[in-house]
């Protein structure tokens, strides 16, 4: 089975269009998104339309879950986000505010005899980020009962074996923080003979026509340089 995760898009529809085409090319046979399909950027309807128009499954994030509540929930209350989050909110449209919140909060699956856990940040928190070699990831990882992990939330794309335990990070659609503008996802090749495969993939694609709307939008200076330099 080959599965493309995907999570973080933050209302960059043109991120998503791009990371599709690559994706429909790849020929996988399901896509799985880890949520945060709203926040930061100026596509929210757009975003949760195409998701749902494609019938992608799908889990809610964090942003997600503050947008539902109108609350900085499970963000933090930075000027960017005191932009950003009622902006959303004020923007977004009942019925996919509705979709939002009916979203499940992680997705359970077994594939080929291994268990897979799905999540925004952590088994434990929505919101908690999960680094590679984080001393809480380790904790986790060590008390896991699923064989492998997938989460987002960090927007740093890796993954890391942990005594059997598999770890995955898909990094970020929309709004990336690998020091690029360029969307990340991963791969998933599962079959009983060859056990997992796990290839994380970087593609470019043309984020001036968000800056462009952001700029037209007036949102904040920092907010549309983090899109533009791949960096928080």
């Amino acid at each position: 089975m080959k599965i493309a995760v995907i999570s973080d898009i933050h209302a960059n529809i043109y991120a998503l269009i791009n990371l599709l085409e690559d994706i429909d090319n790849e020929k996988v046979d399901t896509i799985i998104c880890l949520g945060d399909l709203v926040g930061y950027g100026p596509h929210p309807n757009e975003v949760i339309s195409m998701i749902r128009r494609r019938h992608i499954l799908c889990i809610k994030g964090n942003y997600d879950s503050s947008v539902v509540d109108n609350e900085y929930s499970y963000i933090r209350e930075t000027p960017i986000n005191s932009f950003s989050l009622p902006w959303t909110v004020n923007e977004l449209r009942e019925e996919n505010r509705i979709y939002l919140q009916n979203l499940p909060s992680t997705l359970s699956l077994k594939i080929c005899n291994r268990n897979f856990l799905f999540v925004h940040g952590s088994p434990n928190k929505i919101n908690e980020y999960l680094f590679e070699n984080g001393d809480n990831t380790n904790e986790i990882m060590k008390s896991l009962n699923e064989d492998v992990l997938i989460c987002a939330h960090t927007h740093l794309p890796s993954t890391k074996d942990f005594n059997g335990k598999i770890y995955i990070n898909c990094g970020s659609v929309g709004k990336p923080k690998i020091g690029r503008p360029n969307s990340t996802y991963c791969i998933l090749n599962i079959n009983n003979k060859d056990g997992m495969k796990v290839q994380i993939k970087e593609i470019p694609y043309s984020f001036n026509r968000i800056i462009k709307d952001m700029t037209m939008l007036n949102f904040p200076s920092p907010l549309i340089d983090s899109f533009q330099t791949g960096s928080e």
